[in-house]
């Protein structure tokens, strides 16, 4: 059997601070890509030229560079990218980041030992601007659970998934099909965000428990990290749910009709799963203005169980009777 080729899609953005230290560590992997697509988001500093400075010496990588007159957005600029790579399998990437040498050499073997999977994503070392620990790991920011790892390694990550995202792009490796089967990303979902879902409905999707790349903080991230403090949480309560609220009835609208959609191969158990979620947010949307008149629904969805099923649970539902519209 043929060893699949790899290519890299890194998304640019004014990113002179860390990307040649980015691709640096794309370089020295154990594993080279056959292939690196750089797509710069219309950058105003001089991105692209140490993007080219850096990469001019490389003779056995497969170098393209796009460059976007006007700014595309994170979601639309990873779409470019990712339609512009020929890899059998494409590795996400930040600019901003640091991969671990064995990144790609261990989530190509991963793929190699199981056919089915479609995309796969790991944890990280959360480190600072200078690179420097700061004490904690991806998955452990993201809160994830025993109990939520335990359901992906066993083949159940729709279900997690329709409860909340906890797949970060720039750990994320995919077969290159995942991108027929995700059609055109939907405004209303971040680029990870669907490809996995998309991925977990059709196929395999995993977790590897290991930090492969150093996932830098520096506050000037398109999309960080961070654990909420109380007070955050607090502060939420305070802010109108209107938009959020509208939003997630958006996205499990764009995900039960791409399931619909001819050729997609959605069976009959992941469509009554995305059908629950749909029915979960449209009841959440439709609750009152007004927070007392909200108590009686939303009473009645929480007997439904589905915020526990499709949501975050006592805290969607304080949310939801709480927040100001």
């Amino acid at each position: 059997m043929p060893r699949p080729t790899v290519s890299v899609a890194l998304c640019t953005y004014n990113g002179t601070a860390f990307v040649k230290a980015q691709l640096e560590s794309i370089l020295l992997q154990t594993r080279l890509p056959d292939e690196i697509v750089i797509s710069d988001d219309a950058s105003s500093d001089d991105t692209v030229t140490v993007v080219r400075e850096a990469l001019a010496s490389c003779e056995t990588v497969r170098v393209i560079v796009l460059r976007n007159d006007k700014a595309l957005g994170v979601t639309a600029n990873f779409a470019q990218a990712l339609r512009a790579c020929t890899g059998d399998l494409i590795a996400l990437c930040d600019q901003d980041d640091l991969w671990a040498p064995t990144k790609l050499e261990r989530l190509t073997d991963e793929f190699a030992r199981r056919p089915h999977l479609v995309l796969v994503h790991t944890d990280a070392r959360i480190v600072d601007a200078a690179g420097e620990s700061m004490g904690s790991t991806l998955l452990e920011t993201l809160s994830v659970t025993v109990d939520e790892k335990r359901s992906v390694h066993t083949g159940d990550a729709l279900r997690v998934l329709l409860r909340r995202n906890i797949v970060t792009g720039a750990t994320a490796m995919m077969r290159r099909e995942l991108l027929e089967s995700a059609g055109s990303f939907p405004s209303s979902w971040v680029h990870d965000e669907w490809l996995a879902v998309v991925a977990a409905a059709t196929g395999e999707m995993d977790v590897v428990e290991e930090q492969l790349i150093d996932y830098r903080q520096h506050g000037g991230n398109e999309i960080g990290v961070a654990t909420l403090s109380l007070r955050g949480r607090i502060e939420r309560l305070t802010r109108p749910r209107a938009d959020r609220n509208a939003r997630l009835l958006a996205r499990a609208q764009s995900l039960a009709v791409r399931l619909r959609e001819p050729g997609f191969a959605a069976n009959t158990s992941v469509a009554r799963l995305t059908d629950q979620k749909l029915e979960h947010e449209r009841a959440r949307s439709a609750l009152p203005t007004r927070r007392v008149s909200r108590m009686w629904p939303a009473w009645v969805e929480w007997r439904t169980g589905r915020y526990h099923q499709y949501g975050l649970g006592l805290q969607d539902l304080v949310r939801d009777l709480v927040q100001p519209e």
